[in-house]
């Protein structure tokens, strides 16, 4: 759907889009697809340049004689092309621009008020006239200085401002008889116009107080198609004053703003201010009623007050759905792609809001389907493989329900024909799939079975499984895995291990038995999961199996003194490789403890002189399940030389390790924690896949 704008003083020839460049084809094309301008409503406003592919204008535009006082204004054309057929929706606004100026009812307006009025008493007045919309339609009102006058603006149900005199001094008949004012209306226009009237106030030296509407501005709220003489409100008009004074009789207000044509469909009861309904209602005629009483009193001279009265409709779903088939094609290939377009389909209700909003429905088994273009129009698509041996045509009813209750529909059915020819290949449910297994487990055991389909039927739908040496790998990968040729499944070739491999792809084709043979391929995203086969390996201090590390401290250490650290690796990952440390329990307490996790051994107590050799075992485990652990046997003999340096006290070598085992450790380490963060973006980017 495409969307313009264009303000309504535009001059007729003016562009008002770019068709070929919007619609993405080459402007010398739109001739020889005979491309066609269709106007709703027969009205034409507009011509297509066909040589330069340009919407242009073909008569100035007005708004307000085409859309009067709506908010927007829209003017809506159908394009249809040929070879192939498509339909495009085009949408012109038309712009309000600031042309007319405010304008009242009458130029001249005489009012009547009594010299006894209350301050606060109010003399409404006719309501100024802009054709324009938005901010070019009434801003405000003024009115000219007055030392007994004020004005007063307030704002209806429909948005419409109300001006009215506020009196807001005592008067004088004696004193000043008449009172000129000049009314003037202003609109909110760059630049501002305007239109005044004369106000002419007589001061009559009559009674007290005038019919009073409680309240002076109200709402009421009825179905559309409510029987003739059903009540709408009764209105609460009270009058202080007695008798004749204070008897009120009814009667509709008209003016030039504000047309008779409610008299026509409400009665008023002059003496009870009951209104009634004296004709049918139509919500999709018009929506509301403004209605404006006068009630006015016995008295001599007579006076009034004024009520206002908007009357909503509510609509009811009083009108069934219509179905307009704009083009229907056939008949249709059968290996036509899905979203092929079969049929253009408009639907119109009369109704609003639920009860306008229409819904198409088709049969759910067809391999068809139902896309909304824009508001209002559908396309008929196609939604899957057809298959002309299966079925050579199609019954395709059409079915249009609205959404109000109780629901009205309609139903329109065509046949469609299908053209036959031979495609169809097979397919994997998913392109790419993802399979987890315990490493360690025997040759043989069953990863994931892959599932693939073909409409074929015979031996272009029988499918056999294949596993691609595609390189992906260093080895093949059918070192590792072999596939069912028959259901899919694949399994195992030999035990894997995780901290050799942590994940696998495995690509996987599907082939028919046609000729020629169609396929398709899969990946299959085999991650190993990691067991606790490998026990903690002590890197530091390293002493060979079954002998001791000797460790030598000065007597005076104080408690926190840092005897040494054990250094441990496990080559598992995730739990399996959490680390912990303690020491073994003996007979007689030691005066050490090892930290459960940095492996620091320091010292608790103070130390004696006399105190011979402490023999202290080290085990470390860790977290997996079943729990795998390692030891070291650490003698930790006392020395009366003074403190030493932290190097010296560890026996630590100060500049490399002699040791190449616990370098060979370290990148050990470093390797499999940079293995386990590329196994995790593996498997993000899998899933995002």
């Amino acid at each position: 759907q495409l969307r313009y704008s264009v303000p309504e003083d535009r001059e007729p020839g003016s562009s008002v889009g770019d068709l070929a460049k919007d619609l993405g084809v080459e402007s010398r094309s739109l001739a020889a697809r005979n491309l066609r301008l269709v106007s709703e409503g027969g009205q034409r406003h507009f011509q297509v340049d066909l040589a330069a592919g340009i919407l242009l204008l073909d008569s100035r535009l007005d708004r307000e004689a085409l859309c009067g006082q709506s908010h927007t204004c829209s003017l809506h054309l159908q394009l249809v092309m040929e070879n192939p057929l498509q339909l495009h929706r085009v949408e012109v606004e038309v712009l309000d621009v600031n042309d007319n100026a405010p304008q009242f009812p009458k130029p001249e307006v005489v009012l009547e008020i009594t010299e006894v009025a209350n301050p606060g008493t109010r003399l409404p007045l006719e309501v100024a006239e802009d054709p324009d919309m938005g901010s070019n339609s009434i801003s405000t009102y003024e009115l000219s200085p007055s030392e007994h006058f004020a004005l007063s603006i307030n704002v209806r149900g429909d948005g419409v401002k109300m001006p009215e005199i506020v009196l807001e001094k005592a008067l004088d008949r004696e004193k000043v008889a008449v009172h000129h004012l000049t009314l003037t209306a202003l609109d909110g226009g760059n630049p501002v116009k305007s239109g005044t009237a004369k106000v002419t106030i007589h001061i009559l030296d009559a009674n007290d107080n005038p019919p009073v509407c409680d309240p002076p501005i109200s709402k009421a709220r009825l179905e559309e198609n409510v029987p003739v003489g059903t009540l709408v409100t009764k209105l609460n008009v009270t009058d202080l004053d007695e008798g004749a004074n204070g008897e009120v009789e009814y009667s509709f207000k008209i003016s030039n703003n504000a047309p008779g044509k409610f008299t026509k469909l409400f009665s008023l009861d002059p003496r009870t201010g009951e209104i009634r309904t004296k004709a049918p209602l139509d919500y999709e005629e018009s929506s509301a009623y403004e209605i404006a009483v006068r009630a006015r009193d016995k008295g001599s001279p007579a006076m009034e007050g004024h009520c206002h009265l908007r009357v909503e409709l509510i609509d009811i779903n009083d009108n069934s759905p219509e179905i307009v088939l704009t083009s229907f094609s056939s008949p249709v290939q059968e290996d036509a792609t899905p979203g092929t377009v079969i049929a253009l389909i408009g639907v119109k209700d009369s109704d609003s809001g639920d009860n306008g909003r229409v819904h198409l429905q088709i049969a759910k088994e067809l391999p068809f389907k139902l896309v909304s273009s824009f508001k209002e129009h559908f396309s008929l698509v196609t939604n899957g493989p057809l298959d002309r041996e299966k079925a050579s045509g199609y019954n395709i009813t059409v079915r249009a329900v609205d959404s109000g209750f109780p629901q009205r529909a309609t139903q329109k059915t065509f046949y469609l024909r299908i053209a036959d020819v031979n495609d169809n290949a097979p397919n994997f449910s998913s392109p790419f799939d993802t399979a987890h297994i315990q490493e360690n487990s025997l040759p043989g055991t069953s990863v994931f079975s892959v599932s693939a389909s073909d409409p074929d039927e015979g031996s272009n739908a029988k499918l056999s499984y294949s596993i691609l040496d595609s390189g992906m790998q260093d080895v093949p990968i059918s070192t590792y895995f072999r596939i069912d040729q028959d259901n899919g499944t694949i399994y195992t070739v030999r035990a894997l291990d995780y901290e050799q491999d942590k994940v696998f792809q495995v690509p996987v084709e599907v082939k028919d038995a046609g000729s020629p043979a169609l396929s398709s391929t899969a990946v299959v995203h085999v991650f190993v999961l990691d067991e606790n086969d490998n026990a903690p390996t002590i890197v530091y201090p390293s002493v060979p199996k079954g002998s001791a590390f000797h460790q030598t401290i000065p007597v005076l250490a104080e408690p926190g003194y840092l005897v040494t650290k054990i250094v441990a690796v496990d080559a598992d990952s995730g739990h399996n490789a959490w680390l912990s440390y303690q020491l073994q329990e003996t007979a007689e307490a030691l005066p050490f403890q090892v930290e459960r996790r940095s492996g620091e051994i320091r010292v608790t107590q103070a130390l004696r002189e006399s105190e011979d050799p402490h023999r202290v075992v080290v085990e470390v485990r860790d977290n997996g399940t079943p729990s795998l652990s390692a030891s070291v046997l650490i003698v930790i003999s006392l020395e009366e030389n003074g403190v030493q340096d932290f190097a010296k006290s560890l026996d630590l070598p100060e500049s490399s390790p002699k040791d190449p085992n616990l370098t060979l450790y370290l990148i050990i380490s470093l390797v499999s924690i940079s293995l386990v963060s590329c196994v995790m973006f593996a498997v993000v980017a899998a899933r995002c896949l």
